[in-house]
């Protein structure tokens, strides 16, 4: 065992009840972020998950899936793409509009963002009721892609919303609620 595989990494996500709404505890990952050995650890872990995987491409959800995805396909040699709310994307693009709690959403990429048959990994930073991970899924197919798989920094099993997502996912912290 090295030295870091002891380290627990939910000491460095802060939890805040009633954010952004009144009984929501909200998983702030800033906290992991600021801490940049923690943060190397995390992506470390993360690499180690999607390298079997063997992505072609990385696709990040706007916007906190930004920030493991960058770093993440720098590590893995892979491209990374962003999939975005409706009007943040030049040239041509591809949509999916999706169904959430309380009305709907759409996601965006470019319509040449990828190859048809791209091994492609969907990338954010929770996973909790699954709509968002499970459009993001969607859109991918509809654009050739072959999603590999879908990998989130923190999953709230509680909610169920791996269930939902069609491709495997990897989390690298668990939380009940």
């Amino acid at each position: 065992m090295t030295q870091h595989e002891d380290i627990d990494l939910k000491r460095y996500i802060r939890n805040i009840p009633d954010f952004p709404k009144p009984g929501i505890l909200f998983y702030d990952i800033s906290t992991l972020m600021r801490e940049p050995d923690a943060w190397q650890i995390a992506m470390g872990r993360l690499a180690r998950q999607i390298a079997p995987w063997e992505p072609d491409m990385l696709a990040a959800v706007e916007s906190r899936g930004f920030l493991t995805a960058a770093p993440l396909a720098d590590r893995l040699g892979c491209g990374m793409l962003m999939l975005r709310k409706p009007g943040k994307l030049p040239g041509a693009t591809i949509s999916h509009t999706y169904d959430l709690e309380y009305g709907s959403d759409t996601l965006q990429i470019q319509a040449d963002a990828i190859k048809p048959g791209q091994r492609v990994v969907v990338m954010d930073d929770l996973l909790a009721t699954g709509g968002t991970l499970s459009a993001s899924v969607t859109l991918l197919q509809k654009a050739g892609a072959t999603v590999v798989g879908a990998s989130v920094l923190v999953e709230l099993t509680g909610l169920g919303g791996r269930a939902k997502v069609n491709a495997p996912v990897k989390t690298l912290l668990s939380y009940e609620d």
